[in-house]
């Protein structure tokens, strides 16, 4: 099982916060940060910061740690320029980028910053759009120019540069609880499927939806990777494990059907009840306060080992 470690910064941290947090994540031996890419404050000050600037930056402070997103939104980046700016951050990391699409949801974050938030059938053409966009000028060769006519976007002549420092190209990650488009779009273009705070068997029918796209677009579902997103909440006694719960905001109940809460024995079972009924190989462990360091210590010290 990998473990990665997935940040909320948007919901109250600055750079340094996050490059404190990400370099901790690489001394401790987790395979990947990641953080979401949202533009609206929830308690004011002070405020989101660009998730693809903060990469760039964190991608020149760490050496080991994979970064990415969960997940960038196709309402904010314009197709092409989505694909040279996480280009750029792969050469700037030595190719440790992954990117994650999604076709956004918080209405609210859109109108604070005067972007438009086209209704849902839209949001999934610009989703679909952006991939082969994104593919696409990745994959055009050297000399060679693109060229894409979609419902949303229009690429003409585009020498697709600059190119990732990964080949074929850095992992893309799609997910999502929609029954329809997006089980299909993960079978035509995700290395990995993600599961977003997903009850058991919630999860394991999506990852079923999945497959069965695969097989009707001709692919190995075995070659999609499983993962899933999961609140963290891991103490060493009740106390601590009460005192990160209320970190999240959630109530004990509702964050026990799709987190990860208890001792690091009890999370480690859990992680294995996830892995037996829904094949997930991958987990997300989402950490919302950045400056409880000693979380991300404990996870590293107590839950790690045991995962092999």
């Amino acid at each position: 099982m990998d473990l990665r470690i997935f940040t909320e910064p948007h919901l109250g941290a600055t750079y340094e916060d996050q490059l404190r947090h990400a370099r901790l994540t690489e001394e401790c031996g987790f395979g990947a940060w990641f953080r979401s890419d949202h533009f609206l404050s929830r308690d004011g000050a002070p405020g989101p910061t660009d998730a693809w600037v903060t990469l760039g930056a964190l991608a020149r402070e760490t050496s080991r740690v994979r970064l990415g997103t969960l997940v960038t939104s196709v309402t904010f980046r314009h197709a092409g320029l989505t694909a040279v700016q996480v280009a750029q951050v792969d050469q700037m990391s030595g190719g440790r980028v992954e990117l994650g699409l999604g076709a956004g949801w918080m209405e609210a974050e859109h109108t604070a910053h005067g972007v438009p938030f086209p209704e849902v059938g839209t949001r999934f053409d610009l989703l679909e759009d952006t991939l082969q966009v994104v593919t696409g000028m990745w994959a055009t060769p050297p000399g060679e120019l693109f060229d894409h006519h979609g419902p949303t976007v229009t690429v003409s002549r585009s020498p697709g540069l600059p190119k990732p420092a990964q080949h074929p190209r850095p992992p893309i990650i799609l997910g999502g609880k929609g029954a329809r488009r997006t089980p299909a779009l993960a079978a035509r273009f995700a290395d990995e499927f993600n599961l977003p705070f997903m009850a058991v068997d919630e999860g394991r029918a999506q990852f079923g939806r999945v497959d069965q796209a695969c097989h009707a677009a001709g692919r190995d579902p075995g070659t999609v990777l499983r993962s899933a997103a999961l609140t963290a909440a891991v103490g060493r006694d009740e106390a601590e494990v009460a005192r990160r719960v209320g970190a999240t905001r959630q109530e004990l109940d509702q964050l026990r059907g799709h987190g990860l809460v208890g001792t690091p024995d009890e999370v480690v079972e859990q992680i294995g009840r996830w892995h037996e009924r829904t094949g997930v190989e991958r987990i997300y462990l989402q950490m919302l306060d950045l400056a409880d360091l000693d979380h991300v210590e404990l996870v590293a010290a107590e839950v790690l080992p045991q995962l092999g």
